[in-house]
């Protein structure tokens, strides 16, 4: 897989080390591009016995760059013989299934974490169709396609990239002892006022995950004292220069790239998650294990996953007016009712989402490749 950052990078390194935990035999191709973080992630792995191969793919159509990739692909297809290939993402989710095209090896297998054509924030209209085109031809190909919640599988049905009857959930899951008891972060540390209200951020900076949205609402009436915390990778300046722009800079924190977001969660008065697309947001489940509120945009998993007025507030749309009045909701309720929506946001984890849940659910994803791929060469 190429896009290994935030979420995906996550989802990658719990089923591997889960389906390792298993019994299976387990062999990673990923990229180590996006996350300066991530090789010690593919080290860990190694260490515990996943079979691990860094092949620098670029997120970018580089014809040349990617033929040479995919030669490097199918060696290792030919050698390693699995009996799924299971992709992540567009690139890796490209070069994966034509290699096993090529060769015939392996039931394919294929998680899109969202599909990059229905980024029209990031990409032109040309390069969405031609991304378009390209999914539809592998998606015909693929027997099984993996959603990570309800919501994005009805979404990878209405695309008609891929056959609806090959699409199956199986939703992302946390283990959530690491914030059970987490204790809150020292925010003046930070140049953070814990006697104001803080909504927290946690993402990589960029156009899906709404920092405008975000820093925008602050302008509106009723949050003048909500003071707004980004943790995550990437370049903050055009948000910053917003802030500035829009009067709320002093109540604007960008912190970076963070591994302590237990100790943040259990600092904040809610999650705040303003994203324009996603496909099942890891840290809403982290909120969720750290019985906080939600405020989040009511897109794909977020609306699965959050109760309207009960464990938080869905904004309808991704706009500056939806944002303020879901953010004013919740922050301007007493703080005990705010309380009790993090409770309430605990108990709706409890019984779901465990990363065991999440590697048998793909067990029996392969089952039905794997059949339906025997079926296919008997039919040949």
């Amino acid at each position: 897989m190429e896009c290994t950052i935030g979420g995906t990078r996550r989802h990658l390194v719990d089923v591997a080390r889960g389906q390792l935990a298993a019994g299976l035999e387990v062999h990673v191709i990923a990229s180590t591009l996006r996350d300066p973080d991530f090789p010690a992630d593919l080290d860990a792995l190694e260490a515990e016995g996943v079979h691990v191969v860094r092949l620098n793919m670029v997120r970018e159509m580089r014809p040349f760059t990617d033929l040479r990739h995919d030669k490097i692909v199918r060696r290792h297809l030919k050698r390693i013989q699995p009996d799924i290939v299971h992709t992540h993402s567009s690139k890796g989710g490209v070069l994966g299934r034509k290699a096993s095209l090529d060769t015939g090896i392996g039931a394919r297998v294929h998680t899109p974490h969202t599909f990059a054509f229905l980024f029209s924030a990031l990409f032109g209209p040309l390069k969405r169709r031609i991304v378009r085109s390209i999914e539809s031809y592998y998606g015909a190909r693929t027997h099984r396609t993996v959603a990570v919640s309800m919501s994005e599988a009805a979404t990878i049905q209405r695309s008609g990239v891929v056959p609806a009857d090959r699409v199956r959930v199986v939703s992302n899951g946390i283990d959530p002892t690491p914030f059970d008891n987490a204790e809150s972060i020292d925010w003046t540390t930070l140049g953070v006022d814990p006697a104001r209200p803080i909504a927290l951020l946690v993402g990589l900076v960029y156009a899906a995950k709404g920092h405008d949205l975000a820093i925008e609402s602050l302008a509106h009436a009723g949050l003048q004292d909500v003071q707004l915390v980004c943790a995550g990778p990437g370049d903050s300046a055009e948000y910053e220069a917003l802030a500035l722009e829009r009067g709320v800079s002093d109540r604007v924190h960008f912190l970076g790239a963070r591994r302590d977001v237990p100790q943040l969660l259990a600092g904040a008065d809610l999650l705040f998650l303003p994203s324009r697309w996603e496909g099942m947001p890891y840290v809403v489940l982290e909120a969720m294990a750290a019985s906080r509120p939600i405020v989040a945009t009511a897109v794909d998993g977020a609306r699965d996953l959050i109760v309207d007025g009960e464990t938080g507030a869905l904004a309808p749309e991704p706009s500056i007016d939806d944002v303020a009045h879901a953010l004013r909701r919740v922050v301007n309720l007493p703080k005990d009712e705010r309380l009790a929506m993090g409770r309430a946001s605990r108990a709706r984890l409890e019984g779901r989402a465990s990363i065991a849940s999440m590697v048998d659910g793909l067990s029996i994803v392969y089952a039905e490749a794997l059949e339906e791929a025997r079926r296919e060469t008997e039919s040949a």
